[in-house]
């Protein structure tokens, strides 16, 4: 009788992409996503922060969120060897914020006011909500390294409305 097991050979590989890094970041530029600024610290204690839209959540039990940086972000010692980061989803009115956050070469704290969250790392305020994260879990992937954090608090603001980013903008509501 014949085996109704499939062939075992090598394992498929991706194809080629069948376009430019310019068209791929065109289409993911398609899809809105909300604005959060990462903070923690580094090994010297220092305050580190950036501006990211790569966050999702992966679990409820246990709380699990994911945010990806790129491996050539300035900050990734920080957050690689860090036991603690913090995930702020930007409210509406905090485009500026966004915007701070994102450029290089500033102090992005100044004149911030911030609690400490877990593991100390800074809590921005008047966010829309924060996840304080254990730092979990780490996987390479591309020219990107995910962060896998275990949420240990979490807090929201009631009726604060999403900074939200789509094809290269910010809105403070989703465009029609």
């Amino acid at each position: 009788m014949p085996s109704s097991t499939p062939n075992q050979t090598a394992p498929a590989t991706a194809l080629p992409p069948s376009f430019s890094v310019a068209d791929f970041r065109a289409a993911l530029g398609t899809f809105a996503t909300g604005v959060t600024i990462v903070t923690g610290r580094d090994a010297n204690g220092e305050r580190v922060g950036l501006t990211a839209n790569s966050f999702n959540s992966v679990s409820l039990t246990p709380p699990l969120v994911l945010w990806s940086l790129s491996r050539q972000a300035g900050s990734m010692p920080a957050f690689t060897r860090g036991s603690h980061y913090a995930i702020h989803i930007l409210a509406s009115d905090q485009r500026e914020l966004a915007e701070r956050f994102a450029r290089r070469d500033v102090d992005r704290f100044a004149g911030l006011e911030f609690g400490e969250g877990a593991g100390g790392a800074p809590i921005l305020q008047g966010v829309a909500a924060v996840f304080e994260c254990f730092n979990r879990s780490q996987y390479e992937e591309g020219d990107h390294i995910i962060f896998v954090g275990e949420v240990e608090r979490c807090l929201r603001r009631e009726g604060a409305q999403p900074l939200i980013y789509h094809g290269g903008k910010f809105f403070t509501e989703l465009p029609l």
